[in-house]
């Protein structure tokens, strides 16, 4: 069994090949009707969804425990940056100039407020997978968002029942909870989706 602990992630993020700069898709559908405010990208990786909820107008806080990704995000920044002929890029890449990037632990980093938009992607921390959900879920603010993006499969996998288990119905409203199947290169990603709205007055 792996562990992914700090020198997992620093090994994987030094030699992982570069892919396209573009937003998780169900990050791009499953936010796409919210009002931009305070968003956590726990477990950020190289970036790409935190700068694209920056051009969007969330002030984001993105948090990865690898400096090794960290790093590939500032250089990913600065070569689109430079890159004048995609527009798209270039608002993305200059939002992401405001985004607060924190090396950190998420199994035992506290940001010591609230957010109105939680979000993680494949986050594989050194702790179960089901507590990590629960440990970040914490972080979101009354009728805040938390949204899940996890494998399906593997060793740190999810399912949506499992997901939504640890949600109090009391405390959450529960928006999409479902699995996905789509291609990214020539892969087969089978996704676990889980959003929820947590209550005004919880």
């Amino acid at each position: 069994m792996t562990d992914f602990d700090r020198p997992y992630w620093e090994a994987h993020w030094r030699h992982a090949s570069t892919g396209p700069a573009e937003p998780n898709p169900h990050l791009v559908r499953e936010t796409a009707t919210l009002t931009p405010g305070t968003a956590l990208d726990a477990g950020c990786g190289a970036g790409h969804e935190a700068r694209w909820l920056a051009s969007r107008g969330w002030a984001v806080t993105a948090v990865d425990i690898s400096a090794a990704a960290l790093a590939r995000t500032a250089a990913s920044a600065a070569a689109l940056t430079r890159d004048t002929s995609s527009p798209a890029a270039l608002a993305r890449d200059t939002a992401a100039q405001d985004v607060e990037w924190v090396q950190a632990d998420l199994t035992t980093w506290s940001p010591g407020r609230s957010f109105d938009l939680v979000v993680t992607h494949y986050a594989h921390p050194a702790m179960p997978q089901l507590d990590f959900y629960d440990r970040i879920s914490r972080w979101v603010a009354p009728g805040g968002t938390l949204l899940v993006v996890a494998h399906q499969h593997g060793e740190a996998s999810a399912t949506p029942a499992g997901v939504t288990a640890r949600l109090d119905a009391a405390r959450w409203t529960i928006g999409t909870a479902e699995t996905s199947v789509r291609t990214f290169g020539t892969a087969t990603l089978h996704d676990v989706v889980v959003r929820a709205t947590r209550r005004g007055d919880a």
